[in-house]
């Protein structure tokens, strides 16, 4: 959304409270103006909009057992926290970052893991690359553009882009999202365990798909 200088007369007593605002709230006192304005003239902003599928992201997984959410006011980014049933229960970050700009992809999910244990990496490592030859062969040609992919020491990222065709609401993406995360947290668990072969991820895979889920 382009945005242009404007100068606005504002008594001193005003600015002051909007600056402590802003202040309390992590962020400027133009933006904090930008957001009471676009607020009070029902205006989407895509920070207003980032915002409400962050909301609504945190709603659908505030009962879930697994997947613990986070999110800090005015962020373009929220994690969600979820520990492995192994050994001394290392924690699994998800990071869900949202672009400003909608010409390209929506955003960028990464997930990072801390651990010392070379054979925990090395079969996380093989989940991410059966992860990304499965996304290959089911949904890549569903896409607006190719999903792109990372895996890098404790670290593995993929752009999110939704499918081509139709229109999303903030709810239809919050709801996409949370529930692709559930779906590849509840997989990789399942595959790290023992209980999931490769051939299983992917058939639970296209049970998800079938169940109606959008694609990312």
């Amino acid at each position: 959304m382009k945005k242009t200088l404007y100068s606005l007369m504002l008594s001193d007593d005003v600015v002051r409270e909007i600056d402590n605002l802003a202040h309390r709230r992590g962020t400027n006192r133009s933006a904090l103006v930008n957001q009471i304005l676009a607020e009070y003239t029902n205006l989407m902003t895509p920070e207003r909009r980032i915002s409400d599928i962050f909301r609504q992201i945190g709603e659908l997984l505030s009962t879930d057992r697994e997947l613990v959410p986070f999110v800090a006011p005015n962020a373009s980014t929220m994690s969600m926290k979820s520990s492995l049933q192994y050994r001394y229960r290392p924690t699994v970050k998800y990071s869900v970052e949202l672009y400003r700009d909608r010409d390209g992809a929506l955003g960028e999910l990464s997930v990072v893991f801390r651990t010392q244990s070379e054979e925990l990496l090395a079969a996380m490592d093989g989940f991410f690359r059966l992860w990304k030859r499965i996304e290959d062969e089911l949904i890549a040609s569903y896409l607006p553009r190719p999903a792109e992919y990372a895996l890098y020491s404790g670290r593995f990222t993929r752009t999110i882009s939704l499918a081509a065709g139709r229109d999303y609401t903030t709810s239809d993406v919050a709801a996409a999202i949370s529930a692709y995360v559930r779906l590849f947290d509840r997989l990789m668990k399942g595959y790290l365990a023992g209980s999931l072969s490769s051939s299983d991820v992917r058939d639970e895979y296209i049970l998800w798909l079938r169940q109606g889920n959008s694609i990312l």
